[in-house]
């Protein structure tokens, strides 16, 4: 059984308000997991209430929040303080979320465009320990020229708070019509990206693929084929580079860049969901810590 959903504030390492989502789970219920949802460019984590329902109904708890200078959190829109800022917050509400939640369950990781490419960095850094890492649409490669990479680098140098639009073509983001509309519609999403901002894009990305042949974490990579906000060649080249007994890879020729609001989306949540039960059995918390049968959720 699902519970009603919460929104709470957290200070981060900076001293920082991140807002907090929780999907939890009824208590008494077994449960196979936390899975802690990194929202993308521009967004917030309110727009993944679907998402997390359906963890929900698998028996996993969810929590999102959203990242600096995006949703209901801190930050003036698209701008970075200093050039770890996502990776300190992320790291930061994975130690809250560790200390609230039973130490038996496992905790995954989904992050979706720039919160792919924020939680891939993190694990190829290892800043935290997690037991596994979902990627959708990452932004491992975002189609950045030569010369774009170059006047990035010359910008951030001397104007790293610089905020120019994102570039984020609203039309290319679902076929659903509605699902754009909506993103248009909401007075929490922003179309602001700084200098610093664009600069942690541009080297991520790179850096987490020269780190693929030394991956060792189970991780699910989800892309679409056709994809005209990041560039699908990023995920290939990741997941060519990575061990195969450790990296799942599934491309969606026909999708663009949002999977989980497609119009056929049922293939990416049916992929989500056999790699995910097939990987951590329900739990029953509070009793012997012998793994359940069956699939009834829970809470953490």
């Amino acid at each position: 059984m699902t519970s009603d959903s919460t929104l709470s504030h957290f200070a981060s390492a900076h001293g920082d308000a991140l807002a907090l989502h929780d999907w939890p789970l009824s208590a008494g219920w077994p449960t196979r997991g936390v899975v802690l949802l990194v929202h993308g460019l521009g967004e917030h984590v309110g727009r993944y209430m679907h998402v997390a329902d359906r963890l929900n109904q698998w028996g996993f708890s969810v929590r999102g929040y959203d990242q600096y200078g995006h949703g209901e959190s801190a930050g003036i829109r698209g701008e970075l303080p200093t050039d770890d800022q996502l990776l300190t917050d992320l790291a930061a509400v994975i130690d809250d979320t560790r200390i609230r939640m039973d130490d038996r369950l496992p905790l995954i990781l989904l992050g979706h465009s720039l919160g792919g490419l924020v939680a891939a960095q993190l694990v190829s850094l290892k800043l935290r320990r997690v037991d596994a890492l979902v990627l959708s649409s990452p932004s491992l490669d975002v189609g950045m020229t030569v010369v774009q990479k170059a006047l990035t680098a010359s910008l951030y140098r001397v104007a790293p708070q610089a905020r120019v639009a994102n570039g984020v073509d609203a039309r290319f983001l679902s076929h659903d019509r509605a699902v754009v509309d909506a993103y248009r519609d909401d007075p929490l999403v922003h179309d602001r990206i700084s200098a610093r901002l664009a600069h942690f894009i541009a080297t991520a990305g790179p850096a987490v693929i020269k780190r693929a042949p030394r991956w060792k974490l189970p991780t699910l990579l989800l892309y679409a084929g056709q994809d005209r906000l990041v560039r699908a060649a990023g995920s290939r080249a990741f997941a060519s580079a990575a061990p195969a007994e450790w990296v799942t890879a599934q491309d969606f020729p026909m999708h663009y860049h949002e999977l989980f609001n497609e119009l056929e989306s049922a293939p990416v949540f049916e992929a989500l969901h056999d790699w995910l039960v097939s990987r951590f059995p329900p739990i029953v918390l509070g009793e012997a810590s012998e793994p359940m049968p069956g699939g009834a959720p829970s809470h953490f």
